[in-house]
């Protein structure tokens, strides 16, 4: 148990903490509800780079959460963020879809196959070798290369698909450039969604599943960590971490009593 103050602001992950599979976890809504009854500052954090807020929350809402637009934190908006206050007004290559475009645009970024300041890669449904390669090409000229998040992988119906960090693999292989990661379990991340919320780190509470990039981002970052069992990281997989989270729950109904 932690010896902290109650949290003033909440940050939670998507999968695995408040839906699966499109479908909402139990106490989501609760969860959610109560955060909202109580004027609470809170973001709803994912990885995936492919949607916009926009897109996010109409899925949240079909699952049954009632969650605003502005409570929703992607890993494209924390690169575009980080790209922003790096070189405002750049440029940048992108491979990625419309979550991470409109980020990059919103923030600023021309999009270019020309001489860009960056090569951004994000997630994508469909990878095309022409872009990949001319990918390698740019950074082999110079771009700096940025991707949204190292997971490898994400999940399908029909079993796990290459992801952000597969594209970014091959691209350093082929140039010896090698990526810097913006999204979890980068704390760079969360540090960028307090900016959003106005929150602070001795005041702000993390949930996630995974002890490997939501629990270890938090930990780096300061925050206040609940690991909830209902997705990736089970009760006898925390053993084999070198860190721990403050609390250990069952699920995100178990957290409504401390909002």
């Amino acid at each position: 148990m932690t010896d902290r103050k109650g949290p003033e602001c909440w940050l939670t992950d998507m999968d695995g903490v408040l839906v699966h599979e499109g479908a909402a976890l139990p106490g989501a809504a609760e969860f959610i509800d109560r955060l909202i009854e109580r004027e609470r500052r809170f973001l709803v954090l994912t990885n995936n780079s492919i949607f916009t807020p926009r897109d996010l929350a109409a899925r949240l809402t079909r699952a049954g959460l009632q969650v605003p637009e502005s409570a929703i934190w992607t890993s494209a908006l924390a690169t575009a963020e980080f790209l922003r206050r790096q070189c405002p007004g750049g440029s940048a290559y992108v491979i990625g879809e419309a979550g991470l475009t409109t980020a990059l645009h919103e923030a600023g970024y021309t999009m270019t196959d020309t001489a860009p300041d960056y090569v951004v890669i994000g997630e994508l449904r469909t990878y095309s070798f022409e872009a990949i390669t001319r990918a390698i090409r740019l950074v082999e000229a110079g771009a700096r290369l940025i991707a949204t998040n190292p997971d490898v992988t994400s999940p399908s119906p029909e079993g796990p698909l290459p992801a952000t960090g597969s594209i970014a693999a091959l691209i350093t292989k082929a140039t010896g450039a090698r990526p810097y990661f913006v999204g979890k379990p980068n704390p760079m991340m969360f540090r960028s969604a307090m900016n959003r919320i106005d929150g602070h780190s001795e005041t702000t509470a993390m949930i996630g599943d995974r002890m490997d990039t939501d629990v270890v981002a938090g930990i780096e970052a300061g925050l206040e960590t609940i690991l909830v069992l209902t997705g990736s990281t089970k009760a006898a997989d925390i053993a084999r971490f070198p860190y721990r989270p403050d609390r250990v729950l069952n699920s995100i109904a178990d957290v409504i009593e401390l909002v």
